[in-house]
């Protein structure tokens, strides 16, 4: 286990803004966990579990406690029967063999600090349908059920079975199903009621051979009708997913940003009735009836526009750019001049989804 002191944590996270955090862990294997918090104790200072850093917001005073951040990798496939007995951070040793053999259930399982879009495109490469639609989002796979992830129509829950985590309050690694998650929009346990609870070893995941089924998401839709796509296989979907998003959305490792930095606005079937009463445009997808928020911020005149050294993307209006900013209170009143805007316009309440430190 590697330990570093006041370690700047703008170096850590994309959107480069944040003070010193007093230690940095990085841990290799699950047996350095229960050493990391035992670390964290005899300092008497608290935890925060960093993945890649790109859904993270720092303050200025920076972080007078131990970040942890995950450095086990890995993906592998394995039989459903197969999972049942495998110890707390290792791989079934079944081949994909078996797997094809029963292709009604395909099961694929990564260690937490695997880069997400590795574990993406494990899967399309084997024509397996399920998260395609969540190509590119920044981040490691630990941090993926954090928030349920989604991206185009599909989330994370989708797909989710269980995790194996380790537990902070009781000292013990365990297995936690998706029930005990309590998914719901950018919102699980992990983020709510069980906040730096649990630290997650690894992830697992269902998926089938198979398509993404319509309707697709309005760009999705576009981009096919625009260059004549007729192949909606899972690799298909990634490379047009990757394409829109690139096009779209500034590479966090580039550019200073968070990503999307708003939450989408979901509506009741009334709301959403309403709202097309008045001409908004409402999203009717397999994740239910929404606002994207950045045509709100966009129509609220936020496109393009600079706030305190904090650029609001031309492209996709959610997310914000780092452009000059220096500080976390000139994110903090950028965010403010835009919550308030949209809420005079529109009467919907913009929430923040990066996480913050």
């Amino acid at each position: 286990m590697k330990i570093t002191e006041n370690v700047p944590i703008k170096e850590l996270t994309t959107m480069r803004l944040g003070g010193p955090a007093r230690y940095v862990l990085e841990v290799n294997n699950p047996s350095e966990i229960p050493e990391a918090y035992e670390f964290a104790k005899s300092k008497n200072l608290p935890i925060f579990i960093l993945g890649g850093g790109a859904n993270t917001i720092a303050r200025d005073e920076g972080f007078n406690g131990v970040i942890v951040r995950n450095t086990m990798t890995g993906i592998k496939s394995a039989g459903v029967t197969d999972l049942e007995g495998v110890p707390h951070g290792t791989f079934s040793d079944v081949g994909e063999e078996k797997v094809r053999q029963d292709p009604r259930r395909y099961i694929i399982t990564a260690m937490a600090g695997e880069v997400w879009d590795n574990v993406v495109a494990f899967a399309c490469e084997r024509g397996l349908t399920g998260i395609e639609a969540l190509s590119k989002i920044p981040g490691l796979a630990g941090a993926a059920p954090v928030q349920n992830i989604g991206a185009y129509g599909q989330e994370l829950a989708d797909t989710f079975v269980s995790a194996e985590v380790y537990d902070s309050k009781t000292n013990e690694f365990k297995t936690l199903n998706k029930s005990d998650f309590g998914f719901s929009y950018r919102k699980s346990i992990l983020n709510s009621t069980e906040k730096n609870r649990y630290f997650v070893v690894s992830i697992t995941l269902e998926l089938q051979p198979g398509e993404m089924q319509k309707p697709f998401y309005n760009s999705i839709e576009k981009y096919i009708e625009t260059h004549n796509i007729t192949d909606f296989s899972p690799q298909s979907i990634r490379n047009i997913v990757t394409a829109i998003r690139a096009d779209k959305l500034p590479d966090p490792a580039k550019i200073p940003s968070a990503g999307s930095f708003f939450k989408n606005i979901y509506l009741t079937k009334e709301q959403a009735e309403d709202a097309e009463k008045k001409g908004y445009p409402v999203y009717k997808g397999h994740d239910g009836l929404k606002i994207n928020s950045g045509w709100l911020i966009e129509q609220a005149g936020f496109s393009d526009k600079l706030l305190h050294g904090i650029r609001v993307n031309k492209k996709a209006a959610l997310v914000l750019i780092n452009e000059s900013a220096k500080s976390y209170d000139d994110l903090a009143k950028a965010r403010t001049e835009i919550i308030e805007a949209v809420k005079n316009k529109f009467g919907y309440t913009l929430e923040q989804e990066p996480n913050e430190i």
